[in-house]
């Protein structure tokens, strides 16, 4: 009974969070098939959120080794920051009879590169708390595909009428892209920060990025 108990509260553990980290997750993909038509939006969600899962489980063997390697962390980072500024400046094409063909794939291609830069902390909660379980490891990864599938969804529509929740995704992602810059290895290791300058890159990179993509805006219209 208490392995039973103990089993069904890891079970409950790796729900929550995946509830907790299926945000940033589905921040991206929303964000990405936003000016998509709604055929190809519903295509773009589920196949980045299968896409998700699958590498989820491909570097869950190599998330710890992956996080210890310097440049990792900071090199995503700076990824992430193009990606949320370009979402921004890119806001208003759909206003202007749509985007080309190709933005399928563009969209697609964001989305693998986003969830590549962000998973990995991702994958070492859920690999701890499924304590070397097999099943509750696989558990995990495979819930995360609803929740990321559903919160991308409702996200993208509520995108169509708040055109703002664009601006505060982007910020998310500037927000993870600052603490990912700052907790690299090699920063860590060369500049030593102490917690209130993560902090700080945090704000730095949400501000950064909606000040950036704005202006980028502007100067597009």
């Amino acid at each position: 009974m208490e392995l039973s108990a103990r089993f069904l509260l890891d079970i409950l553990s790796i729900v929550l969070i995946d509830l907790l980290l299926a945000g940033d997750n589905a921040v991206v993909i929303a964000l990405a098939v936003r000016n998509l038509p709604p055929a190809q939006r519903r295509l773009g969600i589920s196949v980045g959120a299968g896409f998700a899962v699958v590498l989820r489980i491909v570097v869950t063997f190599f998330a710890a080794r992956m996080l210890q390697m310097p440049y990792i962390k900071l090199v995503g980072g700076l990824v992430l920051l193009w990606i949320a500024v370009k979402v921004i400046a890119d806001s208003k094409q759909e206003e202007e009879g749509g985007r080309e063909a190709g933005s399928l794939w563009q969209a697609m291609w964001m989305i693998m590169v986003a969830d590549i830069t962000m998973s990995t902390d991702n994958i070492l909660a859920v690999a701890g708390a499924s304590k070397g379980n097999m099943f509750l490891l696989l558990f995990g990864l495979g819930l995360s595909i609803p929740f990321v599938v559903l919160t991308s969804g409702l996200l993208s529509r509520l995108m169509d009428r708040y055109p703002a929740i664009v601006y505060i995704g982007s910020g998310i992602l500037g927000r993870v892209a600052g603490e990912m810059i700052l907790t690299d290895p090699w920063v860590v290791e060369t500049f030593h920060p102490e917690q209130w300058m993560v902090y700080a890159a945090e704000a730095l990179g949400a501000a950064g990025v909606l000040l950036v993509g704005s202006r980028l805006l502007k100067r597009k219209h």
